[in-house]
């Protein structure tokens, strides 16, 4: 079997990704919070409210305090003179290699989350599917996208 890849993505990713996840919990616990209000006036059975808190409770947790630090330790990449090798997943691990000889475009990318922690994403298009390598301090992320740029282009001339 394959060694894993090498590089790892920026250990500020874990706060990006803590707050995106926040931002779609608080979505939740304002569901939660209407369903008990709901429930409140309309005299409904509280059991509804008590699934509702849980369902929240949980997901608060998973999402934002315990996923983000996994998903953190299971990213790596490594880019080759033939491939770019990508391994990611918490419970199902993918190990994807994509060949240069396959690459259409790079790009990088940068939400304002991302930008606050001065990350950025690099995606990379083939004609099937688009494969991202998620934040990347911007520097490296540039950097990444010319060289897989470079070598894409180099495959392109060889054939």
């Amino acid at each position: 079997m394959r060694q894993p890849p090498v590089n790892r993505i920026a250990r500020d990713a874990v706060k990006a990704w803590k707050i995106t996840a926040g931002l779609y919990v608080a979505v939740l616990w304002l569901a939660t919070i209407a369903i008990a209000i709901i429930t409140y006036i309309n005299t409904f059975s509280y059991w509804f409210v008590t699934i509702a808190v849980l369902v929240s409770a949980l997901s608060t947790y998973l999402f934002v305090f315990l996923f983000p630090g996994i998903r953190w330790k299971r990213w790596r990449y490594e880019v080759f003179e033939q491939e770019i090798y990508i391994q990611h997943g918490i419970l199902i691990v993918s190990r994807t290699l994509v060949p240069m000889i396959r690459v259409q475009h790079v790009d990088t990318k940068q939400g304002p989350i991302l930008r606050k922690f001065q990350l950025a994403s690099v995606t990379i298009s083939t004609a099937a599917t688009t494969h991202e390598i998620p934040a990347l301090l911007e520097e490296d992320a540039s950097e990444l996208r010319d060289r897989i740029s470079a070598l894409a282009r180099v495959d392109e001339d060889d054939v």
